[in-house]
């Protein structure tokens, strides 16, 4: 009687001890459960923060880009205004001490001189102002390539083929640009404009994928104008050749 007593006691014991350990499992289990939820939500959380950051860190970097692409654009046309501004007045000192250092001779001899200069000034100075002026560019190529044509050898005929490459330069016609900057560079080593002329033509290599070429032209520009503003923009071309080769 006694052990069966015992055994009885036994199972309600054992059966308690089981019943009260059942829910502690299941607890456990579910706390594990939400953790693992609670961090992956967090990872996630985390990645797409991240995501939204580095789009909005590029989309910053797209627009300090384009800035910096406007500031080098204006500040280059700003310069070449100023260029253009100090070439012009230089003609008209030339012009000046070369009217008061003419000699004077007899009114038959040097009236058909007078003149022929004088025309000669009044088509080059035509051509200026349609563009300095009038901004009638298109009009301008050919008044250019008529003077050149007039007067191949004339003082201002490093300034035409200038003009003329730039007007180009602008019209995309890259071919022909090319050449009268070449004129420029080639002929004309002492000119204002030289400096220019090889920037634009390593700007015109660059824009036909010749990336040697260009970055050959642009080192020039370094090498043989330290001190020009053209060597600025030489150098920020070379960086960005550089730095998308990379």
């Amino acid at each position: 009687m006694k052990l069966n007593k015992v055994v009885c006691c036994s199972l309600v014991l054992w059966g308690a001890s089981a019943a009260a350990q059942a829910p502690v499992e299941n607890l456990n289990s579910k706390s594990l459960m939400e953790r693992l939820t609670i961090l992956e939500r967090t990872i996630s959380a985390r990645n797409d923060a991240q995501q939204v950051i580095q789009i909005q860190l590029d989309e910053m970097q797209l627009e300090v880009n384009e800035l910096r692409g406007a500031v080098e654009l204006h500040t280059h046309k700003l310069e070449q205004i100023l260029q253009r501004q100090r070439e012009l007045y230089l003609e008209i000192d030339r012009r000046v001490e070369s009217l008061a250092q003419a000699p004077v001779r007899s009114a038959e001899v040097s009236e058909p001189v007078v003149n022929e200069t004088q025309l000669e000034s009044e088509m080059y100075d035509g051509a200026v102002n349609l563009i300095l002026k009038e901004k009638k560019y298109d009009e301008a190529i050919p008044e250019f390539r008529a003077f050149l044509k007039s007067y191949p050898q004339s003082e201002y005929a490093p300034n035409a083929h200038y003009w003329l490459g730039q007007l180009l330069f602008n019209k995309r016609d890259w071919g022909a640009a090319e050449q009268h900057f070449e004129q420029v560079v080639k002929f004309y080593p002492d000119s204002g404009k030289r400096a220019d002329s090889i920037l634009k033509l390593g700007v015109i290599a660059q824009k036909r994928s010749n990336i040697a070429k260009a970055t050959q032209l642009f080192e020039q520009v370094i090498a043989e104008y330290p001190n020009a503003s053209e060597k600025r923009l030489a150098e920020t071309r070379l960086k960005n050749i550089r730095e998308g080769a990379n």
